[in-house]
């Protein structure tokens, strides 16, 4: 299994909206694309601003290429996401998940 990993900060404000839209884009696609194996958000808000960790599993690399094109390292992003970032990340991470406990 591989671990995705992409962040993105907005201001503190606009974070609950941010969230529902990722949820009707991105989290959407990911969980429509063959080979998803599922999602963790994760949040922080500090000094007014609110930072997404968004940890993604897929089944290999090929089943990425299928949600994020050829080259898996540039981050997807949707039209509205300029409007709540603060700025675009230019890579997201990938990691071999070598151990987990979610399914005991």
């Amino acid at each position: 299994m591989i671990a995705r990993i992409w962040k993105g900060r907005t201001r503190q404000a606009d974070s609950s909206e941010y969230l529902e839209y990722l949820k009707s884009t991105g989290l959407k696609d990911y969980r429509e694309t063959a080979g998803n194996k599922g999602v963790i958000v994760l949040q922080n808000t500090d000094s007014g601003v609110t930072e997404f960790t968004l940890i993604s599993f897929w089944e290999s690399y090929e089943s990425i290429r299928k949600f994020a094109g050829e080259n898996i390292d540039v981050p997807v992003y949707y039209p509205e996401d300029t409007q709540f970032l603060l700025e675009l990340e230019k890579n997201v991470l990938h990691y071999d998940v070598c151990f987990n406990s979610f399914n005991k």
